[in-house]
């Protein structure tokens, strides 16, 4: 019989650092990270608190009375692995995995870990690959054991059978050599893939949002696919895209992207620049917010720093959507949905129930399709590259042959006339 596999004791911890000027509310901060904690399969997350500090002591962040302190909680609860919602610098690191003898993730490392978690194409495996050796790259105090794995866990929280690999910057920097070299590889076929879909004319829409705001339980309703659905961080993390035919409107392409966060690692920004090309490229971006959340609007103002370091055009036609209706009371919801309909480009809705997504999609197509005309052409026998294009862009509403060429009836937006006159 197959003996259970040993779980971590993990135990969280927040600073709440008085004279750190990005200082976030320092209980709903808490939770995140428990979040983020709770996301790892193997992890048993013991406690939680917040520490609450003037300044960050530069050896050791936190004074010589609290770490003490901690030390005891710690050995009571027979703690294996701390984990620190902040920034925590190498020297600290191994100050604090001395003190306390257990190990210790700062908030990049522990984010980077379930980013590995949760990879299954190798696109992914390849970014969260490099991100992790780009952290890694100053720190050198870890056992480099995802170096020999194809994917599954980053080796930071430790387990069975690990091997301490000796590694320095120069091994490190030749790793990430060739892991630019089979990245680029993925990037050029994505980018093919991204002109053949452009041969076709298949506008594509993007959802972005925070981490766990609902954009795949939003997918899975528009597409009718399967992306898996959970109630925690970073549930999804591959990009996936379907085709979706929106009712009196054009075929799109729907994409869902991997979920945002506050202070997300610059290292994993730079490395999945590839995955959120997507977005870059999107003719819209639909915006989820979960209205529910005690932080929507901290979560969505970094969103946007996040979407406006990756480049993306202000002026990019953008629909914000209030999720999770089905979460608030009754009166709270009415309320949402008021508001959301005497604001331009909001969107109240319940992925969950479908509430307030025939009006989403109407938004959709209108902002994609923009007003359509109706006008009759007439086309000569020699333009028929002409006639193939407009029976191609599915804008044909009827055809009569006459004696010179075709009567063509068509129902089309300006964009598509121009195209059409630059033919």
């Amino acid at each position: 019989m197959e003996q259970d596999k040993i779980r971590t004791r993990a135990w969280v911890l927040h600073p709440d650092i008085k004279s750190n000027s990005k200082r976030r509310p320092a209980e709903p901060a808490l939770n995140e990270g428990v979040a983020l904690a709770e996301a790892l399969p193997d992890l048993d997350v013991i406690g939680s608190n917040v520490v609450r500090l003037p300044k960050a002591q530069s050896g050791t962040l936190f004074g010589s009375g609290k770490i003490n302190e901690l030390k005891a909680v710690f050995k009571a609860e027979d703690i294996d692995l701390v984990l620190v919602d902040g920034p925590v610098s190498p020297v600290q690191q191994r100050n604090l995995e001395k003190a306390w003898d257990v190990k210790l993730l700062d908030r990049t490392g522990l984010i980077l870990e379930i980013f590995s978690d949760r990879a299954r194409t190798r696109e992914g495996v390849l970014q969260v690959e490099m991100a992790a050796l780009s952290y890694q790259r100053t720190r050198l105090v870890r056992a480099w054991t995802h170096l020999e794995r194809q994917r599954g866990g980053l080796g930071f929280v430790g387990g069975p059978g690990e091997t301490q690999i000796e590694s320095d910057r120069r091994a490190i920097d030749d790793q990430l050599v060739r892991l630019r070299r089979q990245l680029d590889k993925v990037v050029m076929t994505r980018a093919l893939h991204r002109e053949a879909r452009a041969k076709v004319h298949y506008p594509i829409v993007a959802l972005v949002g925070y981490t766990n705001a609902g954009k795949s339980t939003l997918f899975n309703r528009l597409t009718g696919a399967d992306v898996m659905v959970k109630d925690m961080l970073f549930a999804t993390l591959d990009p996936t895209m379907r085709r979706v035919e929106l009712e009196d409107g054009p075929e799109i392409i729907l994409s869902d992207t991997v979920g945002f966060i506050s202070n997300l690692p610059t290292e994993l920004v730079a490395s999945f620049r590839a995955t959120l090309e997507e977005v870059l490229a999107a003719d819209l971006i639909i915006h989820v917010r979960d209205i529910s959340h005690d932080e929507t609007h901290n979560q969505a103002a970094d969103v946007k720093t996040i979407l406006t370091a990756l480049g993306v055009d202000e002026n990019r036609p953008q629909i914000e959507v209030w999720n999770k209706l089905d979460q608030l009371s009754e009166e709270e919801a009415e309320a949402r949905s008021q508001r959301a309909e005497n604001e331009d480009g909001v969107h109240a809705i319940s992925a969950l129930s479908g509430v307030g997504l025939p009006g989403l999609l109407r938004d959709i197509g209108e902002i994609l399709q923009g007003v359509r005309l109706r006008e009759t052409l007439n086309l000569g026998f020699s333009q028929g590259k002409q006639r193939a294009w407009l029976f191609r862009e599915d804008i044909v509403e009827s055809e009569e042959q006459t004696e010179d060429g075709f009567e063509i009836t068509v129902l089309w937006t300006e964009r598509q006339k121009s195209k059409f006159n630059a033919l």
